[in-house]
């Protein structure tokens, strides 16, 4: 009879490890690559979720090697995955262009959003010793873009449509260097595209003195990217706000994922975001108002959110 109640409570205290181990939802969120600041932001989050929701759900971060090996993967994924990517990249996928053209699949039109992140802000960075304070000064001077990045892409299409293609020095360098070399005056100013403030944006403003260059409403139009601001303090130095452009991101997932869990992932991610803050703070930039940035359908669960707090969402979004 001992041994036998010494099965049935060990039966017993298997049946409840496995209660409690199934409660634990595990989310894989994959980001960018390891060391940017989107790869930090996925850490921070992984650990609000696990803070917010008491260890109920738990996020393991992976690294990635961009946006559209982000949305490939959703092809192979489960209910449990969730990545970030800009709004048009899921458009595209969703409709075989670009990219993704001759590579369509079913599970693209299973795509949901789930809430925006800190966008890719484009920053012009120039050294105060260049004295440049437009665009059309930065002629003759030499610029750093770096290469292989969205900033370095989307600094040169700036270039072109601006006039100076051709009229200023393209350094080569890493973007890496840049705090260094314009310290050292190799070079006049670079471009970086990051969440504000960015690293490196910080560290030239603190060793150096920089001049973040605005454009105007002209300039903002052709380049059809979205319009931000950056508010004046944000970096030393900087006295008045700096309107530049912007590329959305936003954390998705698919259809697979159940709602439940779509609701508390949206849900833990808002009330934690102003703690998030505090730590770092590009987590202040985002606001509800960014789910205009959204261009295709919500996960139900994460509308199930918004509509409790009052948020109204377009009809596409639905």
């Amino acid at each position: 009879m001992t041994f036998m109640k010494s099965i049935g409570a060990a039966a017993v205290a298997t049946l409840m490890m496995t209660t409690v181990a199934s409660a634990e939802t595990r989310i894989t969120y994959k980001s960018a690559k390891a060391g940017s600041s989107y790869f930090q932001m996925a850490v921070q989050i992984a650990e609000a979720m696990k803070t917010g929701t008491g260890g109920d759900i738990a996020v393991t971060v992976e690294e990635s090697q961009g946006s559209v090996q982000n949305v490939m993967e959703v092809r192979a994924r489960g209910g449990d995955y969730v990545f970030t990517t800009p709004p048009a990249l899921v458009g595209l996928a969703q409709n075989g262009k670009a990219m993704f053209e001759g590579k369509g699949d079913p599970a693209f039109a299973d795509i949901r959003a789930l809430f925006p992140i800190p966008s890719l802000t484009m920053h012009f960075v120039m050294s105060q010793a260049s004295g440049v304070t437009s665009f059309a000064q930065m002629e003759g001077k030499t610029i750093l873009l770096g290469s292989g990045s969205f900033g370095a892409t989307e600094g040169e299409k700036y270039l072109k449509l601006f006039g100076l293609e051709g009229k200023v020095t393209i350094a080569d360098s890493e973007l890496s260097n840049a705090a260094n070399a314009l310290k050292n005056g190799q070079i006049d100013g670079f471009v970086t595209a990051g969440s504000y403030p960015a690293p490196n944006v910080i560290e030239a403003a603190a060793s150096t003195g920089v001049t973040l260059l605005s454009l105007d409403d002209d300039q903002i139009t052709a380049s059809k990217r979205t319009r931000l601001t950056i508010p004046a303090g944000t970096y030393a130095g900087q006295t008045d706000d700096v309107t530049t452009t912007s590329l959305p991101v936003v954390a998705y997932a698919t259809t697979k994922m159940d709602d439940d869990t779509a609701y508390t992932l949206t849900k833990t991610y808002w009330e934690t975001r102003e703690a998030m803050a505090k730590d770092a703070p590009w987590w202040a930039a985002v606001s509800t108002d960014m789910l205009s940035n959204i261009t295709t359908q919500i996960h139900p669960g994460a509308i199930r959110y918004y509509t409790e707090i009052g948020v109204s969402l377009s009809d596409a979004q639905m």
